[in-house]
């Protein structure tokens, strides 16, 4: 099944753990890897472990930021329906119906910015960004296969110090 349900079985998992790595980058080289030299890497997972939500404060947002950034939103929403619009009429309209959208997308998305800004009242006067970030990553084998890829990692020089040789528990 391409696009089941994500779960792993923690005990199941630890049996089959090919390597334990400190940062996504590696188990993704590692996997990479285990492609190029013909494992079926369909039966691999990474699992990050030790989830933490890490949001990032990038400035302040006041009312005419919220607009700005509402009105760089609506110039791309009005330029993709100026250009949908542009696509039934010839010569210069074309033009002028693409300018008319992005004007509107602008000037629509900085109002809606603004207004969405004041109606959270300052509860929330800053920017951010957002994500997901694992204290390490494990590369689980389903179905078998396990002592294979860490062969096969551990001949590239792709398995952590503290795996090469011994399974991990």
């Amino acid at each position: 099944m391409m696009y089941g349900r994500l779960t792993v079985n923690p005990i199941h998992a630890a049996w089959n753990t090919v390597a334990r790595f400190d940062d996504y980058g590696s188990a993704q080289r590692a996997v990479d890897r285990l492609s190029d030299d013909g494992f079926p890497v369909e039966h691999l997972d990474i699992v990050g472990s030790d989830l933490q939500l890490v949001e990032r404060v990038t400035g302040r947002l006041t009312k005419w930021r919220a607009a700005a950034a509402g009105a760089l939103s609506g110039m791309w929403a009005g330029l993709l329906i100026g250009i949908l619009f542009g696509l039934f009429t010839t010569g210069h309209a074309w033009l002028a119906i693409v300018a008319a959208g992005i004007g509107l997308g602008v000037l629509w998305g900085a109002i809606f910015g603004f207004v969405a800004h004041l109606a959270t009242r300052g509860e929330r006067d800053f920017s951010s960004l957002r994500g997901l970030s694992a204290a390490h990553y494990d590369l689980i084998a389903r179905e078998g296969g396990a002592e294979r890829a860490r062969a096969a990692l551990e001949q590239a020089g792709l398995l952590p110090a503290e795996t090469a040789g011994a399974p991990l528990t």
